[in-house]
């Protein structure tokens, strides 16, 4: 199905993308994703106060309400004025971890979690936002910017949530989140450009598209599969980590698994250098050297049992999975420039399903084989990423 697009004569001219705007972006979508991550350092504490065998799934509840979110919202950017549907989500998010910080039992956590998890896909209207305000030849190294403060708030979050549980408990953090989200929401509305709709297709035309979009583009199918993969070996990681750190060899809590976000930090570089690396030379190189280093990682936390292997491959894994990130989003974002949302639909939906994947899958492997099975786990996910880009560049030859 081909979009109807408005005439470009209706249009006013897209305003310039500064760096100040490139920055309160990359902020505001760091403070949106912050929130479906709050909950990993902390697993250990909420379980033993809402007992009942459920917290655990609450990691999982998240990633699935992003993905939710995902298909059912962010093709309202094709649809509506951005800079208004921005703010309204911020808005909600912030309902969200209200009823997340006062829920009295581990249902309506989980509930709240799912609302949470589609409530935060505010920071998928942003980075769409941001390629669609840039120009052509800068595009990469902007989409890099946003996606840097992304990662940020990925892995600081779980450094601040884990030390605000460790003092205050775990309330306290989504107490904390409510301000926050607040903040980016004034932020976004007092800096973001108007936006005109690129589409006047109806909502369920633009739902029924997706399909299509699916079918037509075999760039984009490839890009959604390894994604989906790499972030179900990523969040496999992070939903045990806590766990992991509690056993007698560790020792540790949720203060030390929230630090591991500081370690991972070292990933925020690969953003930006992947995005420029993308803008010159293509992004297909840099993929399959990210699922690669994500074999890597894993292969590590399986045979290197300590805290110093923990570190060396939480850095390897999060620096592979942002350079593939960044790089096929590069690929993603040019395929139809008037339809940008609804691919970011369908790129980061997969991928978030994947990571919802990866946390129930990791769960169960937890116990049925503690740490050797999460590790297998992990691997098997990159492999078959690693294997999927490299029949893919065989069968182009």
């Amino acid at each position: 199905m081909e979009s109807t697009t408005i005439d470009k004569a209706e249009v006013s001219p897209t305003p310039a993308l500064g760096r100040g705007l490139t920055f309160a972006m990359a902020l505001a979508a760091g403070l949106a994703v912050a929130n479906i991550y709050y909950n990993q350092p902390m697993l250990g504490i909420m379980e033993k106060d809402l007992p009942g065998g459920i917290t655990g799934l609450v990691p999982t509840a998240t990633q699935l309400g992003y993905a939710v979110g995902l298909f059912a919202l962010v093709p309202l950017g094709d649809l509506i004025e951005r800079r208004r549907l921005i703010v309204i989500q911020f808005l909600v998010l912030a309902a969200a971890l209200v009823v997340a910080a006062v829920a009295p039992s581990a249902g309506l956590l989980l509930v709240a979690s799912l609302l949470l998890g589609v409530a935060s896909t505010v920071a998928q209207q942003i980075v769409p936002f941001a390629a669609h305000l840039a120009s052509p030849e800068k595009r990469g190294a902007t989409v890099g910017t946003v996606m840097s403060g992304l990662l940020c708030g990925i892995l600081f979050s779980r450094t601040l949530s884990g030390f605000v549980a460790a003092h205050e408990g775990w309330r306290a953090m989504f107490w904390l989140g409510v301000p926050l989200a607040l903040g980016a929401g004034a932020l976004m509305a007092f800096t973001l450009p108007r936006s005109q709709p690129d589409t006047r297709e109806s909502y369920v035309s633009l739902m029924i598209s997706l399909v299509h979009l699916w079918r037509e583009f075999g760039e984009l199918r490839l890009a959604a599969v390894t994604q989906a993969l790499l972030f179900g070996a990523f969040t496999a990681f992070w939903s045990i980590l806590a766990l992991y750190l509690q056993e007698p060899r560790f020792g540790q809590g949720a203060e030390v698994a929230g630090l591991f976000g500081i370690v991972g930090a070292v990933g925020i570089l690969a953003a930006p250098i992947a995005g420029r690396f993308a803008d010159k030379r293509g992004p297909h190189k840099v993929i399959v050297a990210g699922t690669i280093l994500t074999v890597v990682s894993w292969v590590i936390f399986g045979l290197w049992a300590s805290i110093i292997g923990l570190v060396v491959g939480c850095i390897l894994l999060d620096f592979a999975v942002q350079s593939v990130l960044v790089s096929n989003q590069h690929i993603v974002y040019a395929l139809r420039p008037e339809a940008r949302a609804r691919f970011n639909t369908i790129f980061m939906g997969s991928m978030f399903l994947g990571g919802a994947g990866g946390a129930a899958a990791a769960t169960a492997a937890w116990g049925a084989g503690g740490w050797t099975a999460v590790s297998l786990l992990g691997i098997g996910f990159a492999v078959v990423a690693t294997t999927l880009q490299l029949a893919t560049i065989c069968k182009g030859r």
